[in-house]
């Protein structure tokens, strides 16, 4: 198992296929909906070479703008920044070009199976990630309350932290039952998939982790919920997760979203970008070597959407910051959702007033990181005295949190991520500039590793980023705290424009703070093509029979309908 803290049930990726990300919300095979030859859909040709507004140049925007001229319309991308959105890819200066830091997205489960079929189109190539106590790490470091801990392997830590892995396991299978839901995501059976998740999600709706932890015999002791917190299973400590829904936890632990992580060689924006230069083989309307690239004047996205709002004809009127305005039939906006509330002005009757209202209750977390260029990969180098490695990836208390070590081999320049961290752990590094933050960091594994100076083996400036500070997100991510079940139900089904008045429908929300798996690249593909579908309908088109896509099927596996009194 590659989790400090691992699931309840073990397996091995030759005895079964992987999840399909599609989570217990929503069980629609989008990897199916993508593979299949008839393709997404089709529109009437009387429509072809209609534009489309797509707000916001992130991977959700990608996908939806790709696959909306692969359909024969015209997508006209906003872009507030620089394409990719969340995939953020950064150099060091004057380092060398391969060496790069992965400010956003940098880790993706193979459970990802939509991500996937993207990144294989675009001939992306990944590689495991070096999580904690994971097969490609060399070693992992555990230091709680002063106390470090060195391990190879799970058994390699004291018998404490075994017993935090069973009780976890224990916890999920007794409250959630872990072990018959993984069953039937692995198999794809959606009646009895639904069966468990519409008896969990009334029962535990209200419910934060800590409390789940708390009501599980398995959790009684206080020192061992301290442990999984600080230490936790997968990608290292969750106790910033503490106080959101389990709901939020389960999704990531029954879809496997938490294990066996690859990175994408070369960094993770190359994927949105490269959607933006491809030319599909199999298009529509458009000639044969057109691009989104092409499609737009001089290869760039149009600037920042500054208002948004509905003119004749139940039209979306878009400005920019250049002050140009124009008109679409059809919008997608795919741009962290708070957007709707500040930086861009938008009439109230853009969505109905209980779409209002759940934007405006998104719960978003913070996130920072911080990246140093090294001369090698020192960390290997071994200790004559213990002969362990003198330094290993690093979970711990102290501010640093989680310290990864990333390398393309032994005789090449490498990059330490000296910290990544969550909620009030990231915001304590919000006032610090960066090459602060790099000395309080260095302090912080200077206690953990006094023999190592880590600060000779720098050969450049530090990068970081802290995902609440940065204008056009505002956070990391989407979170739902307890209760909030309802609300992201209905900014994920905000596609099924059916039931909608005629002057509320036209924009699509899309994006992974949509999405049921928030903070995973999977929901922002799915949403994109939630949006497809959306958009394609709402055009008088329709997908092939053998192929129906998320909305012909939505009535029978649309996601559990709570009480609203």
């Amino acid at each position: 198992m590659t989790s400090t803290v691992p699931n309840a049930v073990e397996h091995t990726d030759e005895q079964q296929p992987p999840i399909t990300m599609f989570g217990p919300d929503f069980p629609y095979a989008y990897d199916d909906y993508l593979a299949h030859p008839a393709g997404l859909g089709q529109i009437p040709a009387t429509r072809h070479g209609t534009e489309v507004a797509v707000i916001g140049g992130g991977l959700s925007g990608m996908v939806a703008a790709y696959e909306l001229m692969k359909m024969g319309l015209r997508p006209v991308v906003y872009e507030a920044d620089r394409i990719g959105g969340r995939l953020r890819t950064v150099g060091f200066d004057g380092c060398d070009p391969s060496l790069t830091a992965e400010m956003g997205a940098m880790r993706f489960p193979p459970s990802s199976t939509a991500l996937q079929h993207y990144i294989d189109l675009v001939g992306l190539t990944t590689r495991p990630f070096p999580n904690p106590l994971a097969e490609v790490t060399p070693s992992t470091v555990v230091d709680l309350k002063g106390e470090s801990h060195y391990a190879e392997t799970l058994d390699d830590l004291p018998q404490v932290y075994r017993d935090v892995a069973d009780a976890w396991g224990r916890c999920l299978e007794e409250g959630a039952d872990f072990a018959d839901m993984n069953r039937a995501l692995r198999e794809r059976d959606v009646p009895r998939i639904r069966e468990i998740w519409a008896k969990l999600v009334e029962k535990l709706d209200n419910q934060t982790f800590y409390g789940f932890l708390c009501d599980s015999e398995a959790f009684k002791s206080f020192r061992h919920r301290e442990i999984f917190g600080q230490v936790g299973f997968g990608t290292g400590g969750w106790d910033t997760d503490f106080p959101n829904s389990i709901l939020e936890i389960l999704r990531v632990v029954y879809t496997e979203a938490d294990d066996h992580h690859r990175g994408i060689v070369g960094g993770s924006q190359q994927l949105p970008l490269r959607l933006w230069e491809r030319e599909p083989e199999k298009i529509v309307h458009w000639p044969y070597g057109t691009s989104l690239r092409t499609l737009h004047v001089d290869g760039e996205p149009r600037p920042a959407v500054t208002r948004l709002h509905r003119t004749a004809g139940n039209r979306i009127t878009v400005t920019d910051a250049h002050g140009d305005i124009r008109t679409y039939e059809a919008a997608v906006f795919t741009a962290q959702s708070w957007m709707l509330l500040s930086k861009i002005a938008c009439d109230d009757s853009l969505f109905p007033i209980d779409h209002w209202t759940a934007i405006e209750r998104t719960h978003y977390m913070e996130s920072s990181k911080l990246f140093v260029p090294v001369d090698r990969p020192f960390w290997l180098d071994k200790d004559e005295r213990t002969g362990r490695d003198v330094m290993s990836m690093t979970l711990t208390d102290r501010m640093t949190r989680g310290t990864y070590l990333l390398d393309d081999g032994p005789d090449r320049p490498a990059v330490i991520c000296l910290s990544y961290t969550w909620c009030d752990d990231s915001l304590k590094w919000l006032p610090l500039s960066a090459n602060e933050r790099m000395e309080v960091m260095l302090k912080s594994l200077g206690e953990i590793y006094p023999d190592v100076d880590i600060r000779k083996h720098v050969i450049g400036s530090p990068v970081t980023v802290s995902w609440e500070n940065e204008p056009y997100f505002m956070g990391a991510f989407k979170a739902n705290l307890p209760g909030h079940y309802r609300y992201q139900r209905r900014l994920f089904t905000h596609f099924m424009q059916e039931e909608l008045p005629a002057d509320k429908r036209g924009i699509f929300l899309a994006g992974d703070d949509i999405s049921w798996t928030a903070g995973w690249a999977e929901g922002a593909v799915q949403t994109a093509l939630n949006a497809v579908w959306g958009v394609m309908h709402h055009f008088g088109g329709e997908t092939d029979p053998t192929n129906p896509g998320p909305g012909d099927v939505y009535d029978e596996i649309a996601p559990v309908e709570l009480p609203e009194d």
